[in-house]
């Protein structure tokens, strides 16, 4: 994903409201950002940090500007979740996630379960006849000791995808749970069980179901976010 205009440079002063980022341009001018991002961005939203922002080109919008990265120790890191399914689809589409090749078809926001909407369903696969791949997105931020980690806050909404997801696998469909980690320090994947008890729990039982999850790295720069190495994810099972 290529961004549509240079990004802004800025220095963070505060994000709150969870949707809403106070910053100083490199002139001095104090702005409003929208933060596209419902987590609670553990380490990511510091005072003071470097952040850059894109201009926001839609007449309907009440800011002028979106929060689109923060260096973090060095690195920058991907906090707009409008993002995570654009990437992850495009890399889809170039062949760039080894385990979804072959799809014909691929589409976004498609109505399953208990009024849910995938993020990604792939279709027409010639060695799969019939079957459809159900992919859910998780956009990851967290760092800790080295690893990525998810969630970053309690999702009841995310326990109630990775149901979902089990249930499609139990209908004879595939489902594919893929972290996409929005920085590129990180030498693994590994699930935030101190912060919810209960999604660690749901992932391991939709896991034992057949649901298949992947966590990807991301290569970002002020110019674009692209799919990156592949991390493995820590077992649920070498937790304390």
């Amino acid at each position: 994903m290529k961004f549509a205009q240079p990004l802004v440079p800025a220095r963070l002063e505060r994000r709150y409201k969870r949707f809403l980022a106070d910053a100083i341009l490199k002139d001095g001018t104090k702005i409003t950002a929208h933060c596209a991002n419902s987590g609670a961005m553990l380490g990511c939203a510091p005072a003071g940090a470097r952040i850059w922002l894109s201009p926001n080109t839609n007449p309907k919008a009440k800011l002028d500007w979106r929060w689109e990265l923060v260096e973090v120790d060095d690195t920058l890191v991907g906090i707009n979740t409008a993002h995570p399914n654009r990437i992850v689809e495009t890399a889809i589409m170039e062949d760039r996630i080894s385990e979804l090749t072959g799809y014909q078809t691929l589409r976004r926001e498609v109505a399953y379960g208990a009024s849910s909407r995938i993020d990604l369903l792939a279709q027409d696969h010639p060695d799969r006849p019939g079957q459809n791949c159900y992919i859910e997105v998780k956009n990851v931020t967290l760092r800790q000791d080295g690893e990525a980690r998810f969630p970053d806050a309690v999702t009841a909404r995310g326990t109630k995808h990775l149901m979902e997801l089990a249930d499609m696998v139990r209908q004879g469909h595939r489902a594919v749970m893929l972290y996409l980690v929005q920085r590129d320090d990180c030498d693994q994947m590994a699930l935030a069980h101190e912060i919810d008890p209960a999604y660690a729990r749901a992932f391991s039982h939709a896991v034992e179901q057949g649901v298949e999850a992947y966590a990807y790295a991301c290569s970002i720069t002020l110019d674009h976010i692209r799919i990156a190495q592949p991390l493995p994810i820590r077992p649920p099972a070498s937790y304390p």
